[in-house]
């Protein structure tokens, strides 16, 4: 089998995407997952039986659109052919909202006049209604076309949505208006204005009546609810964009004779050596064979401590090199690197997330045709009663109005838009429907450390000073440390500048890899691992300055804290422990989190002292430490399988998959674009304290949604048989959906009083 990465386009329901993905798996040799909010599927296919080709030929038959991705031009530059769809859907994406926002700045200037003048006799001025009808034409013909052709599409294919209700709707009241005009008494010059009567059973004025007003009304309104909806979903693929462009573009390749020369990432081929020097990416998954640096590997595996490597070592493509230079041997390029598996990961995680059907369309399958029927049998039953052919066309048409969802496609996004808002203002970016689906049922959340519940920086957490004088000995390391370009070097540095001036550092020299030595205030200053320090001090030592440094490095091991040994002299004088510290926020929020209901559990690339260091702090019981990126997948997937519904909060490249395989992915978005992509909540400031605000605010915003849809469903319910029985003319049935979507919108604007905490 092999994997095949398709955009689709025309899809406007998720019904859509179900219907395109049941055709799919109907193909011999076909298995295929559709995913409506990326506007893609994933399509596993045995060459052997069917071609990619018959693949879109079989989307292209049910109406829709399907793209493939170009062929690459070498096979060292596919990264899975997971970026093409994703770009191709990128592009349809913007392009149809782009249209969108067009139609529906269009329409509303013409339809709010026209239903102004309509619904308010005093501004009824001479042959206004041939004035409306010039407005209201353009909405109708040009404004809803995207409702009629989805409809069209769906009738050939025997189904209904949404959509079919919209077009129905929309142009019988069109329709029915036009033979008012042209046919009965409401083209007349002088004398037409639109009367309020409750009943539609009444031949007073049969063929008086226009509903130009509710075709242009409802086309707008559900415009804006599907304007509101291509927004939400425009980002969806972003994830996979953002990981394609992490990477370094090009590499220093050294040629035989040793001179370099700048080539694209995507022409490196396995064996290339490569000039890695301080501060740039490495270019692609290699080994180390010249030189010695720190790697910081934050970006893919999450840890917060720079890696030493020397001759021999494996490096990761897209990792930073913070220390010396380094000539490095490609061993993956292209599709095979940690990069791009992670990659991979995002695309096969994002589409097995089956998009949950919106309850709007789940409604709408059994709904429509029922209305539909209804409304024809009503024509009948009226004509069979001899009532005439006008009034049994308005009760027809006031069936079909007053079941026009406005209200039930309104549901959902105005109080989207509310509860999205209302996050903005509070840092929380919450991405659509399915994801508070989600937050309702999550009992686990799993969280990442660094950088999530840790600061990700290094700091001084304890100073142990032989002499008695921690301040001195911290004094004269960062002294020592302000001429280093470690990392670790720089945090001493920093938190000796917190006690004054520096002295100068003479003589200094850096063992790379290992520590650093120098002359501070006319003082010999070794620092570094104690091991280093002690083979450096040699036999002069006796056991109770051994004691003493293995005794210091135990203390910092405690702390999961990293320890640096100081000698003096030629003695040793202490030891410094830094740690990466939790957020201030964090502990506060894990038990907010257990008040939810969620248990915590600590997943992290870091070591198992570290990581048990910071869940004592924080008090999670739960931890798995030392996991690659491919681990943390793993790792959700287990408690998904074990019957969990899993929350993950991260921030990094390495919690991108696992973000995007979790029930619910929630991002910190002082993290990588990457991982704030593939989350399905965001929190802009990064705080932890946020992740328990975003579940309170989205399952309060779903019991909104859920409201919404309920009464609106209930007027239909209930309005629908008084319109049949003739108690309503359109008018009043417009005005009734009317008073609806605003008892929608009212509810929803509920969400703006959402406080954190509540």
């Amino acid at each position: 089998m092999t994997d095949l990465d398709l955009a689709v386009t025309g899809m406007t329901c998720a019904s859509c995407a179900a219907r395109i993905e049941k055709r799919l798996n109907r193909l011999d040799g076909v298995e295929a997952t559709v995913n409506y909010a990326t506007e893609s599927a994933l399509v596993h296919l045995d060459p052997t039986v069917a071609t990619p080709q018959v693949v879109v030929e079989a989307v292209e038959a049910l109406g829709y659109g399907a793209l493939l991705p170009p062929e690459p031009a070498d096979p060292g530059t596919s990264v899975g052919g997971a970026a093409a769809p994703v770009d191709a859907a990128a592009a349809a994406q913007e392009a149809h909202l782009a249209d969108l926002r067009t139609r529906l700045r269009v329409t509303a200037a013409l339809a709010v006049p026209a239903v102004v003048v309509s619904m308010v006799p005093a501004l009824q001025f001479r042959n206004w209604q041939w004035a409306v009808l010039t407005l209201v034409s353009p909405v109708v013909v040009w404004g809803a076309a995207p409702f009629h052709r989805a409809a069209w599409t769906n009738l050939r294919h025997g189904a209904a949505t949404m959509d079919t209700l919209v077009s129905i709707g929309t142009l019988a009241a069109y329709v029915t208006s036009l033979w008012a005009l042209f046919l009965g008494e409401a083209g007349r010059v002088a004398g037409m204005d639109m009367e309020m009567d409750m009943s539609a059973a009444t031949t007073a004025g049969a063929g008086s009546h226009l509903y130009l007003e509710v075709a242009a009304a409802v086309t707008v309104l559900v415009l804006a609810g599907r304007y509101a909806e291509a927004r939400a979903k425009r980002r969806a693929g972003a994830a996979i964009r953002a990981l394609v462009e992490l990477g370094a573009k090009d590499a220093a390749r050294l040629r035989p004779d040793g001179t370099e020369e700048r080539v694209p990432t995507d022409r490196l081929e396995v064996g290339d050596r490569l000039m890695v020097r301080p501060g740039e990416q490495i270019p692609t998954d290699g080994v180390v064979v010249e030189g010695a640096s720190a790697i910081d590997n934050a970006l893919v595996t999450g840890e917060s401590v720079p890696v030493e490597v020397g001759p021999g070592d494996p490096v990761i493509g897209a990792t930073l090199n913070v220390g010396g230079r380094l000539v490095v041997e490609a061993t993956r390029v292209g599709s095979d690197t940690a990069l791009a598996r992670i990659t991979r990961l995002v695309v096969e995680a994002q589409a097995g997330k089956a998009a949950v059907q919106r309850l709007a369309d789940r409604i709408s399958a059994v709904f429509v045709p029922v209305v539909v029927t209804i409304a024809v049998g009503t024509l009948v039953v009226w004509l069979v009663r001899g009532s005439g052919s006008a009034a049994a066309f308005d009760a027809a048409v006031s069936v079909l109005v007053i079941a026009c969802p406005c209200a039930l496609g309104l549901a959902t996004p105005t109080a989207l838009m509310v509860g999205t808002g209302r996050g903005a203002q509070l840092g929380i970016v919450i991405r659509g429907i399915e994801v508070l689906e989600r937050t309702r049922r999550v009992d686990t959340i799993v969280l990442d450390k660094t950088g999530t519940l840790t600061t990700g920086e290094m700091s001084v957490v304890s100073v142990e000073a032989a002499d008695g004088d921690p301040e001195g000995l911290l004094r004269r390391l960062g002294a020592l440390e302000a001429a280093s370009e470690h990392p670790v070097g720089r945090a001493i540095a920093i938190a000796a500048r917190g006690l004054g001036p520096l002295d100068a550092v003479e003589h200094f020299a850096n063992h790379a890899g290992r520590g650093v030595e120098g002359t501070v205030a006319g003082r010999r200053v070794l620092a570094g691992r104690g091991a280093f320090v002690l083979d450096q001090l040699g036999e002069a030592l006796d056991d109770h300055d051994r004691d003493a440094v293995a005794s210091w490095t135990a203390s910092a091991a405690e702390l999961g804290a990293t320890s640096v040994v100081v000698a003096i002299d030629g003695r040793p004088a202490g030891a410094v422990a830094l740690a990466d510290r939790p957020k201030p926020t964090a502990a506060g929020a894990i038990a907010r989190l257990r008040r939810e209901g969620l248990r915590p559990v600590l997943l992290t690339g870091d070591g198992e002292g570290p990581a048990r260091a910071v869940a004592a702090q924080l008090g999670i019981d739960d931890v798995v430490a030392g996991v690659l990126p491919e681990d943390k997948v793993r790792v959700v997937r287990e408690l998904q399988e074990s019957g969990h519904v899993v929350a993950m909060a991260g921030d990094g490249v390495n919690d991108a998959a696992a973000l995007a395989a979790a029930d619910l992915g929630i991002a910190m978005g002082t993290g990588a674009d990457v991982a704030i992509e593939a989350g399905d909540l965001t929190l802009v400031s990064g705080d932890p304290a946020a992740v328990a605000d975003a579940v309170a605010l989205s399952r309060r915003t779903l019991r909104i949604i859920q409201g919404n849809l309920f009464w609106a469903f209930a007027y239909n319910v209930a309005a629908i048989p008084l319109a049949a029985a003739g108690a309503l003319n359109p008018m009043i049935a417009s005005a009734a959906m009317a008073a609806s979507s605003v008892f929608v919108v009212t509810n929803s604007l509920r969400l703006r009083r959402f406080t954190p905490g509540g």
